[in-house]
């Protein structure tokens, strides 16, 4: 697998993975921006991101949980 890096779209300290996919060769991308690197297959566009210092791959961490105040349960 292929995981598409958007070096021009900065996630927490390294970029956005932008797409995935096993041949990259029939999928264009743009030129000095984005670059294809391998990848586990687990991966998951828009779910990961590439940090370059050490060549790895970090999920997202989770948004924290909504704080609802003055609720009842009904």
């Amino acid at each position: 697998m292929k995981a598409l890096i958007a070096t021009n779209e900065p996630r927490e300290t390294g970029y956005r993975v932008a797409q995935v996919q096993e041949d990259p060769t029939d999928s264009p991308a743009a030129t000095g921006v984005n670059f294809w690197t391998d990848c586990p297959e687990y991966i998951v566009a828009d779910q990961y991101w590439y940090d370059p210092t050490d060549q790895s791959f970090q999920e997202f961490p989770l948004p924290p949980e909504p704080v609802v105040e003055g609720a009842q349960t009904l």
